[in-house]
């Protein structure tokens, strides 16, 4: 599949992703793909995250590829059982781990704990050694429970801007050919 073939869904997580951020920089160089905006993005509900998402896919006329990052992840899989709309694949990367009691803010484990169900798509999860939000394990976890394709991203933090993964090209390599392996 081309970006041109698909309906491009960044979803970022809590406070939604800066200018800096590879989300935003995605979204502007590739023309099919759109930001699920979020009415509160500092402090998030989840009822109103999943329903946007599942808003957009539904609004989508083309094949959806998700891009989700952190929290955009849980509320990607929450999200799933309302998609009506061709789902191609999803791209998670730095999956939080909203079950752990000791994730600050604390309104975040509201997102969890995330269905274990295998994904009724393919997918791709990205996580970090390091990710102060989710250990390796957690994502390796999860993961396996949903059929999803796990890439280890070694010691990187968050992979947000805050921990050097503003433009992110080994991101880029890694998403476009996941793209070229999902069918349209």
């Amino acid at each position: 599949m081309k970006a041109s073939d698909a309906d491009i869904l960044i979803v970022p997580g809590y406070t939604n992703s800066g200018p800096a951020h590879w989300q935003t920089r995605w979204q502007s160089k590739l023309q099919t793909a759109r930001r699920v905006e979020q009415a509160e993005w500092s402090k998030p509900v989840r009822e109103d995250w999943v329903a946007r998402v599942a808003e957009e896919v539904n609004a989508s006329t083309r094949p959806v590829v998700l891009v989700a990052h952190s929290l955009g992840v849980p509320t990607v899989i929450h999200a799933i059982p309302h998609f009506r709309n061709k789902v191609a694949g999803a791209f998670f990367v730095a999956p939080p781990d909203v079950a752990n009691p000791d994730i600050r803010p604390k309104h975040l484990m509201t997102f969890g704990p995330y269905p274990r169900d295998p994904l009724p798509f393919p997918s791709m999860t990205i996580a970090s050694r390091n990710d102060p939000f989710g250990t390796y394990e957690h994502a390796d976890d999860i993961t396996n429970a949903w059929g999803s394709q796990l890439i280890d991203a070694g010691e990187a933090g968050h992979i947000n801007a805050d921990s050097g993964h503003g433009p992110w090209p080994e991101g880029t390599m890694v998403f476009a050919r996941f793209l070229s392996g999902l069918k349209p």
